[in-house]
């Protein structure tokens, strides 16, 4: 008999037994029901606003998308400029400057002088801060005698620094300072083992009674007693002057083989010039020692004809030789001159070197002349703020030149190192204007013409630099 079909039930667990169980399926969740099971799926920013109000996102269009990404990015736009504002407003301002509008040099008329050069040997001349007036014969290195005693009193004064009026540090006399005092043929002053002589006497008695006893002497001090490593100082010094002409064998000079240059010894005369102490003590007819004796000045020009030094030196090789000083007062400025003579023969030497200095000295004096280039209330310049802003410099006063024909002196604006201020009154000084250098420089103060202002908010905000 055929078997009759098992019940859906039993069919149903034989089913279960003989097959994998299928994976449970998903219950359709209510959605609130959902979102608590599941994360919903990303959404963009308009489309949740959308969904979140119940409204639908537009549809993007090119304008919609452009408008989107301005309301996006405006705030950074205007958060980027007020950044850049606040940056730009607190830079520092650049510095000030003074800049010349007036000529930058200006030219005496008429061709260059000739001064009163001596007849024999040679010459050169200077005025310092304007230039030279030239030279006379051979630039060739002869003996200069005691003129070499102005590069002694160089190096003692650089390294051993001293104020006009001061005494300075003692210095002890050794036996050799007072032995050498009896040398003949040589200029001394006597003075005694044991005793000390202060660094301003010293130099007096060099440059004055041109003492080859104190010069040695002077010498030792200073390198604790080699008068050779003296010499080397010497030498050294010349080299850092320019003095390529010149070589120093002793402090004194009384040795042939310390020659030089006129050329040369105006470049040292230019510079030793420049220390206070030596110019009172050259400048001086005599001076009184410790024991009040009186010593006269060797040279000759002085006092006269507005001379102020420096130093003569003569021997029978070397003849009569001077470096000498002295000045002008023109234009309201004091003029250096500066002049060497050497190899003079004819008799007495010390007489003609002296003369043939005096007449040079007179001639160069006569040849400065004073010219005005500018007038009270011109404008010579303007402030330059950096940004662009400019106002106008005048001179407070007339402006002279002072020069000989042919010469051409330089014009400058300074701040003399202060600074340009940033902002001024009008008729404020704020400078001077220059004309040469040196001692004799012209120096006139030049003052803003309008008031003087610091650049303004939107030259600040628009600055590049």
């Amino acid at each position: 008999p055929t078997p009759s079909a098992p019940p859906p039930a039993a069919a149903a667990a034989a089913t279960a037994t003989t097959a994998p169980a299928e994976a449970p399926a998903v219950p359709d969740l209510p959605e609130a029901e959902r979102t608590k099971q599941q994360p919903l799926p990303p959404h963009r920013p308009l489309e949740l606003l959308a969904e979140l109000t119940n409204k639908p996102a537009p549809p993007p269009t090119p304008l919609r998308t452009a408008l989107r990404r301005i309301k996006i990015w405006s705030p950074l736009v205007v958060l980027l400029a007020i950044v850049l504002a606040v940056v730009q407003l607190l830079r520092p301002l650049p510095e000030p400057e003074l800049k010349l509008t007036a000529p930058a040099a200006y030219s005496f008329g008429g061709e260059k002088p000739e001064p009163a050069w001596p007849s024999e040997g040679q010459a050169a001349v200077e005025v310092e801060g304007l230039g030279s007036l030239g030279t006379y014969g051979e630039q060739k290195p002869v003996p200069i005698a005691s003129v070499a005693k102005v590069m002694t009193a160089y190096v003692i004064l650089r390294e051993h620094p001293l104020k006009a009026g001061e005494e300075g540090p003692r210095i002890p006399v050794d036996q050799r300072a007072e032995k050498e005092a009896s040398l003949p043929n040589e200029s001394t002053v006597p003075v005694e083992a044991g005793e000390e002589i202060t660094l301003s006497e010293a130099l007096h008695a060099v440059m004055i009674a041109s003492a080859n006893n104190v010069a040695r002497l002077l010498a030792r001090w200073d390198t604790g007693g080699s008068e050779e490593e003296f010499v080397k100082k010497m030498n050294a010094a010349a080299k850092e002057l320019g003095m390529t002409d010149t070589t120093y064998t002793d402090a004194s000079g009384l040795r042939q083989d310390t020659v030089s240059t006129a050329v040369d010894q105006v470049k040292l005369g230019k510079k030793v010039m420049d220390f206070e102490a030596f110019r009172e003590i050259v400048k001086k007819p005599s001076y009184d020692d410790r024991n009040g004796r009186n010593h006269r000045n060797w040279n000759g020009l002085v006092p006269y004809d507005n001379a102020i030094g420096i130093k003569p030196g003569t021997t029978t090789a070397a003849g009569g030789n001077l470096l000498f000083a002295g000045e002008k007062e023109i234009g309201g400025t004091r003029q250096l001159i500066i002049g060497a003579v050497l190899g003079q023969h004819r008799p007495s030497i010390i007489d003609t070197v002296v003369g043939e200095s005096r007449e040079l000295l007179v001639s160069v004096q006569k040849l400065l002349r004073a010219e005005q280039i500018v007038r009270k209330g011109d404008v010579v310049g303007y402030v330059d703020d950096g940004l662009g802003g400019r106002t106008a410099l005048v001179a407070t006063e007339d402006v002279t030149a002072v020069g000989w024909s042919g010469l051409e002196v330089e014009l400058a604006l300074t701040d003399g190192g202060k600074g340009v201020p940033g902002t001024a009154e009008a008729g404020e000084t704020v400078g001077t204007l220059t004309v040469g250098s040196g001692p004799g420089q012209v120096k006139v103060p030049v003052a803003v013409r309008e008031e003087l202002a610091e650049p303004g908010v939107g030259t600040r905000l628009t600055r590049v630099l």
